[in-house]
């Protein structure tokens, strides 16, 4: 079982930086392909970045070039460097994981989520 804590959320100017970070409870972290989702709203949560256990990454067309998606396999934490933030980048962010089974991302496990909010 793989339990998962975001942090570093909170309120920021337009332009401004946040950095999530989300730590992994359980042995298997360094095997999990990770990543962030957001929801905004009365929208539907969307894929904002992953991660594989490769360190290989993938973004949003929304996030590329302002934000970047780490992990620290050995503090078992996956970070969210978000600059340039925009309005539009408000949301509830949340991290998950999982492992990828014939090709498919079982991202099973899910974070609480954590508030992001950009002011302009």
């Amino acid at each position: 079982q793989v339990q998962l804590v975001e942090s570093g959320g909170g309120l920021v100017q337009a332009g401004g930086s946040l950095r999530l970070s989300c730590k992994a409870s359980g042995s298997i972290f360094r095997f999990n392909d990770m990543g962030w989702y957001r929801q905004a709203p009365g929208k539907q949560r969307e894929l904002v970045a992953t991660i594989t256990s490769y360190f290989s990454t993938n973004y949003a067309d929304s996030v590329k070039d302002r934000f970047t998606i780490s992990r620290d396999n050995a503090k078992n934490t996956v970070y969210l460097q978000m600059n340039s933030l925009k309005p539009e980048d408000t949301a509830v962010y949340y991290c998950s994981a999982g492992p990828v089974v014939a090709g498919t991302w079982k991202n099973d496990y899910w974070g609480q989520g954590t508030q992001v909010t950009v002011s302009s």
